[in-house]
Order: structure tokens, then C-alpha cells, then sequence
């Protein structure tokens, strides 16, 4: 594999990471009562707290965070099959240097992009809570 093509699939596997992927459908617990959502005299707080939805507003970053995370889910499991198949190169090198070095890259490159998608369900999740979600 050439210096070029490893950039290139580093970049799209950076890509895939960054785009995110868990779920489709929004989050709702449980334990959202519908007494407590259906009732006037009940905080928005104690609502937001217990579950309930607060309208159309939320929808939104819900789907955003869904997809974004979705996407991280696949690259991530995408990295994972890369480190097995590097190792899997590496038990079958039969101590051939090319052989070896190949597979510790594809293992190196394949945690770098395991870290990365770990780095980028923390900072997508962080911004859709922290900033779209208030």
C-alpha cells in the first residue's frame, strides 16, 4: 500500500468518524410519566428531567446526534476489523520484515482511527448537548 493511498483512506476513515452514527429515533426514558408531561401545574424543568418531550424544537439536534453518532458506530467497527485483520497479517508473516511492517501499520492506522472515533462521539455528543440542547 502506498504512502498516498494510506493518506487517502486515513482521511476517508477521519471522514466516516467525523460524521457520526448510534441511532436514528430519539432518546426518551422510560420513566417519563404522562402525568407529569400532561400536566400545566408541573415545571418545564420536572418535565425535562422526567423525559417528557418538549415540542418540535428538540427534534433537531436529536436526529443530528443520531446520525452523527450512527456513522462513529460503523467507522469504529470498521477499525476494530482492521486490527484484527492486521494481526491476522501479522501471525501469517512468517517473520518476513515487509510482511511485519506492513501489519504493525495496518494496526497502528487502525487504532489512530479507533481514537479518533472515540475523540469524535465525545465532541459531537458534547456539542450537540452542550450547545443545540439548552
Amino acid at each position: 500500500m502506498s504512502k498516498l493511498s494510506k493518506i487517502i483512506t486515513s482521511i476517508m476513515a477521519t471522514a466516516f468518524c467525523a460524521l457520526g452514527l448510534n441511532t436514528l429515533t430519539p432518546f426518551t426514558p422510560a420513566f417519563a410519566d404522562d402525568n407529569i408531561c400532561n400536566n400545566p401545574h408541573v415545571d418545564s424543568q420536572i418535565k425535562s428531567a422526567s423525559g417528557c418531550s418538549s415540542g418540535s424544537t428538540d427534534e433537531l439536534p436529536n436526529v443530528v446526534q443520531g446520525i452523527a453518532n450512527a456513522v462513529i458506530l460503523v467507522a469504529g467497527v470498521i477499525a476494530v476489523v482492521f486490527i484484527i485483520f492486521g494481526g491476522i497479517q501479522y501471525m501469517t508473516s512468517a517473520g518476513d520484515s515487509a510482511k511485519v511492517k506492513k501489519a504493525k501499520d495496518t494496526i497502528l492506522y487502525a487504532a489512530i482511527g479507533l481514537i479518533i472515533c472515540a475523540l469524535a462521539f465525545a465532541i459531537v455528543n458534547f456539542v450537540i448537548i452542550g450547545l443545540l440542547k439548552r
